[in-house]
């Protein structure tokens, strides 16, 4: 990534006073092989986005405690499920998704890296009538939101979370911010364009067109989960995140654990890692502080 170019494009977002539409995207649940595939292929070790599943990971450390049952929505093929369930071994997650084939997947990756603390259920995020309410400790959801067709479905979705989670529950949703301007939405899906497939290329740029507002996300929040604080990518929303209160600190092994994860991975996903948390602190949203430095 250019970072001279990034920063050109996130100014101009800065400046900008245009507002894009949404254009939601024409398949909300993902069947097709080569879009299930291209997804897949970009989670794996030498994938593109194994530095945001363990972003990811990091970062919704403290709302996880031992012993929870964590729900992850529109978990797709389980590769942030596996990261945040192998870094929380004490912890029981159930992944939810409508996509059979990608459930199909997430049964491949879960059995692959030995995760044994995650089941899986087919199912629709805006109506988990399959889960008692208030019998849930936590809830994530990754990257998915903007699956989702419209603003009333993200409301829907966000009832259930709270029908769902216990009373002291933790939260930890992230996805894509909508940006103002055409040319940035484009530098980010074909940035890396010579390390990804031109299905992936497409499904990026058509994720990045069917996200939310800032102001959409935090509307659905506010009415239905207003103690939940929402924070953003410096400069411009490329990623919004809205988290709970920590609801615990991290201890010695966990911290080691997490360390070894991170030296683990390959220096250009190191770089990668540590860039997500420089534009998210500068938004104001620090890493846990047992492993501010890696």
């Amino acid at each position: 990534m250019s970072v001279p170019a990034m920063i050109a494009h996130l100014l101009l977002e800065r400046l900008s006073r245009q507002v894009l539409p949404r254009i939601p995207e024409t398949d909300a649940v993902m069947e097709e092989s080569t879009q299930v595939l291209a997804f897949q292929e970009g989670g794996s070790d030498d994938g593109i986005l194994k530095h945001i599943y363990f972003f990811h990971a990091v970062m919704s450390l403290p709302v996880i405690r031992p012993g929870d049952t964590v729900l992850d929505l529109a978990c797709g093929p389980a590769n942030q499920l596996m990261h945040i369930a192998r870094l929380n071994p004490d912890s029981n997650f159930i992944g939810i998704d409508a996509s059979p084939a990608m459930l199909e997947l997430a049964r491949k990756t879960l059995a692959a890296n030995r995760i044994a603390n995650a089941t899986l259920q087919l199912g629709d995020i805006t109506n988990l009538a399959m889960i008692a309410s208030a019998s849930i400790d936590c809830v994530i959801c990754t990257m998915s939101l903007h699956h989702l067709p419209d603003t009333d479905a993200l409301h829907q979705t966000m009832r259930e979370i709270r029908r769902v989670l216990k009373p002291d529950g933790g939260i930890y949703l992230a996805d894509f911010g909508r940006l103002k301007r055409a040319a940035t939405q484009k530098y980010f899906a074909y940035d890396r364009i010579e390390l990804q497939s031109q299905a992936f290329t497409d499904d990026f740029l058509n994720s990045m067109r069917a996200a939310f507002s800032v102001d959409e996300f935090k509307s659905a929040l506010v009415k239905i989960l207003p103690t939940i604080k929402t924070h953003q990518t410096a400069l411009a929303p490329f990623m919004m995140i809205a988290c709970s209160v920590e609801r615990r600190s991290l201890d010695a092994a966990l911290i080691a654990q997490t360390k070894l994860h991170y030296e683990n991975l390959a220096d250009g996903q190191q770089r990668d890692y540590d860039n997500m948390i420089r534009w998210f602190r500068m938004g104001g949203l620090l890493p846990p502080s047992e492993i501010q430095r890696m």
